[in-house]
Formats: C-alpha cells, sequence, structure tokens
C-alpha cells in the first residue's frame, strides 16, 4: 500500500489550500477507478446526489459550453453550482456559486470542510486521492452546503474514470470527440468516444454535439444500452443560421422547444455558436421534467446569451496593437481558432506566441494555425510538462520555415517581441495598425499571458 499523507490540519489561508492540493497527485495522472472518490463521497455524505447534474464532456468546447449553461440557468433564477478545469488564472475559478468563483475565504472554507476525511480515504486506498479528486469533493460538498439548484459538471479528463462520474446525470452534454490525452483515452476518436458515453446514465437526456458518423454511432449504442433519451445537434437541435458582428455574432438557434431567431453572442467563431446551441438544448432537456412542450421565453436566452464571458476563449485582452487569447491546445482546438479568426477578424499580419506542454501534437497544432500565421514566436510556460521553447522551435520551423520563427523563453519577452513585429506590419508589406497577436498552445500559457497582459503591475 502507498504510503499516505498524514491526517491534514486545518489551512488559514489560500496559500496553504494551494500547497495542501498540489502537493497530492497531479491531475495529469490518470489511475482508472472511481474507487477513492466514491469512498470520499460516501464520508461527505454523497453530496452530488443532493441536487441534479448537467455534466460535460468532449473534447473541446467544455467550459465556454459549462458557461452558458451557468447563465441560462441563473437567468431563470436557479441557483447554480458550476465545476471547471484547469483553471486559467487561478484555482479558486474551477469551483463556482451562483457564476461566481468562490472567495479566497470560501476556497478555504471548502477545503477545510472536507480535509478531515481525506486521510481516512488514502489509508483505505492502494493509491491516496488525487489533487483532481479532492477539489471534486470539495466542489460537490460546496454545492450541498449552498445548496444549489443545479449543478453543471465538467469533466477533467475522459468521462467513465473521470472522478466528476461519481455523480448521476440528469443530462449528459458531449461536446465533439476528437484525439486528445492519446496516452490516457485512446488513439482514435471511436476509443475516445467509448471512455467518454461513460457520463451517459440511465434515465439521463443525452445532448449530442455533431460528431463524426463513427463516433455518433459509439455514443448512440451507449444511450440505447442505458435507456437515455437522445437529442442531437443537426436532427432535434442546432444552429439555423450564424453572421460574425462587432463583439461578437448574431445567431438564430432552433431548439428542442421553439426557434430563437436573431440573438447576439459575444463570443467568436463558428464553433462557439455550435457550443451555444447544445448549452440551450442542454437547458431545455433539463426543464423537461417539468413540462415537455416548456420553451424558454426569448427575451430571457437573448438577455442570457448577451452576457456570456468565456476567458482565455478567442478573448481580446488589448488593443493597439489587438491581443488575443485562445487555450487552444490540439489540433481540433488550433482548426476552430483558425477558422474564427479568419471569420471573425482582419488582423494582418497576425502574430503567434505560442507555448505548449510537452504531451501534446505539437507539429498538428502549428500546422493548423500557419496559414493564417505571419510568424511564430516559440515561448514555454511555467508548469514542468512545458515543452521547451526551443524544441518547440524546431517543430516549428519544419512548419513555417525559418524565417517566420523566433524564440523567446521567457513568455513576457515572447509577448513583447510578438506585439513590436505586429506594430511593425509594413515590415511584412502591410498597413500599419492591422496587426496583431495571437497567445495560445495551452491553458497555462494563455493564464499567464492574461495576468501579465491585464495586471500590468505585477509584470516583470
Amino acid at each position: 500500500m502507498t504510503q499516505t499523507p498524514d491526517a491534514p490540519r486545518l489551512a488559514e489561508t489560500f496559500a496553504e489550500v494551494e500547497d495542501a492540493l498540489l502537493s497530492r497527485w497531479p491531475e495529469t495522472r490518470l489511475e482508472p477507478s472511481l474507487d477513492r472518490i466514491r469512498a470520499f463521497a460516501e464520508l461527505l455524505g454523497d453530496p452530488q446526489a443532493s441536487y441534479p447534474v448537467i455534466h460535460l464532456t468532449g473534447t473541446n468546447g467544455k467550459t465556454s459550453t459549462s458557461r452558458m449553461i451557468d447563465t441560462l440557468l441563473r437567468a431563470l433564477d436557479l441557483r447554480t453550482g458550476r465545476f471547471t478545469s484547469p483553471h486559467v488564472e487561478r484555482m479558486t475559478e474551477r469551483i463556482s456559486v451562483d457564476g461566481e468563483p468562490l472567495t479566497d475565504e470560501e476556497f478555504v472554507r471548502a477545503f477545510n470542510d472536507v480535509a478531515p476525511y481525506t486521510h481516512l480515504v488514502d489509508a483505505s486506498q492502494e493509491h491516496p486521492l488525487s489533487f483532481f479528486e479532492t477539489v471534486v469533493g470539495m466542489a460537490y460538498a460546496a454545492f450541498a452546503d449552498a445548496p444549489v439548484d443545479a449543478a453543471v459538471v465538467e469533466v477533467g479528463m475522459g468521462g467513465s474514470w473521470d472522478a466528476t462520474n461519481v455523480a448521476d446525470a440528469t443530462v449528459a452534454v458531449v461536446l465533439p470527440i476528437a484525439v486528445d490525452h492519446a496516452q490516457y483515452l485512446g488513439d482514435t476518436p471511436v476509443d475516445i468516444a467509448a471512455e467518454k458515453a461513460g457520463i451517459i446514465k440511465p434515465g439521463s437526456v443525452a445532448v449530442l454535439a455533431q460528431q463524426r458518423p463513427e463516433v455518433a454511432e459509439v455514443l448512440l449504442r451507449r444511450a440505447v444500452e442505458v435507456g437515455a433519451t437522445i437529442v442531437r445537434e443537426g436532427m432535434e437541435f442546432g444552429v439555423v443560421s450564424r453572421v460574425p458582428a462587432v463583439g461578437g455574432q448574431v445567431v438564430t438557434f432552433q431548439g428542442l422547444r421553439a426557434r430563437y431567431d436573431e440573438v447576439f453572442l459575444p463570443l467568436y467563431g463558428a464553433h462557439q455558436a455550435q457550443n451555444a446551441a447544445v448549452a440551450l438544448a442542454a437547458v431545455e432537456a433539463f426543464l423537461a421534467g417539468d413540462d415537455e412542450s416548456r420553451a424558454l421565453d426569448d427575451e430571457l436566452v437573448r438577455a442570457a446569451f448577451a452576457t456570456v464571458t468565456s476567458p482565455g476563449r478567442l478573448e481580446v485582452v488589448r488593443r493597439g496593437p489587438t491581443v488575443v487569447l485562445d487555450a487552444a491546445h490540439n489540433p481540433h482546438g488550433a482548426q476552430a481558432v483558425a477558422a474564427a479568426l479568419e471569420d471573425s477578424f482582419a488582423f494582418s499580419p497576425l502574430i503567434g506566441v505560442i507555448g505548449v506542454m510537452a504531451d501534446k501534437d505539437t507539429e498538428g497544432l502549428l500546422a493548423a494555425l500557419e496559414p493564417g500565421l505571419a510568424h511564430v514566436v516559440c515561448t514555454q510556460n511555467s508548469a514542468p510538462r512545458a515543452l521547451s521553447a526551443q524544441a518547440l522551435a524546431i517543430t516549428a520551423t519544419e512548419i513555417f520555415g525559418e524565417d517566420r520563427v523566433s524564440v523567446a523563453p521567457r513568455l513576457s519577452d515572447a509577448v513583447d517581441q510578438a506585439m513590436a513585429l505586429a506594430e511593425a506590419g509594413e515590415a511584412f508589406g502591410e498597413p500599419l495598425g492591422a496587426g496583431a497577436v495571437l497567445v495560445t498552445g495551452s491553458v497555462v500559457t494563455v493564464g499567464e499571458a492574461r495576468t501579465l497582459l491585464t495586471r500590468p503591475r505585477d509584470r516583470r
């Protein structure tokens, strides 16, 4: 049996909680079992069973979609809990109540509420609780304590064996599936779909985003096996039309119960319109237990979507030159970003600042971005798993050519270099004032850049 940590003392500060959580197994270390989280939840009184859950999985789009669902539910005067991962800037972002992340004090209290039980699980299991399992327990307990009317829960990785799957969802949302985390989930979309399908439970409603045919087959088979109701993008619901607009786009949705015309969505790209359609269908499905024919009020939908935000997802954080942040970290995400930039912006030149994790498909991500970038500055974030800027540059040079690649290991230097290149648009034969910077490649890279660019006093 693995040596277990000593029984934890109660924390007094956020820094102590952060240190205690980070001392556990990292969330990238996956041991396929729900035994630990089940034992933990049982000791906590199974808080996840005290409210209905909307559970989300998929390769990309989970956080944006969960934020949209949360916003729609709150517009209906429901008290919500939302669990997302990973965080962009601060760990407290992972647990939100009524649309707001827990404060530092609330996060400490949530940790202290569950901490006395962590060592009991550690002592009884082959492996101790991980960082992710502990935070999931904190979230579920905090939601029960609030209490919330509904919890919107994003999986960490996969589905069947993800710690969040100790909850049985009322609505299971499966966003588009592609290859990511292949070393943990499988090498093909079909393999990954089989793992992600595990969040579809008996009696639930499965809200399925548009998928490849072979992936859809896996998901539909699972839904039939467990007796779940199925609603599919492109059949029961979807995007009717969309037009790019200043600050976002105007979208017409076909929902499960009604059509919602010309709704302003302050997010960019066709993929975000599709995420919004999924979010709308998920909320309609969630409400169907009250009244099968119930449609959402058109004005409520308009008002809710108009306030949606998704930090680090095609987020413009400054002007002069424009700097856009996007947390795309795999080829599927990068393709969506490239399409959205072409669709919604006219940047020229567009300079990329890219920092990725060593276990990602770096070549695929760079290839997806290459047509839209005049130049790329290779950098790295502070995470232990980060690929070095020099190693990234080797792959980037093969794709972009030597003249279009620079190296700046320090993220702050990389951003400065990229901004200078964007401002010097004439060097690329472009008019002044049209240049911009895209920071992408990893949630961690984007989070650190966001801190640099939105909190200049902290910049070193």
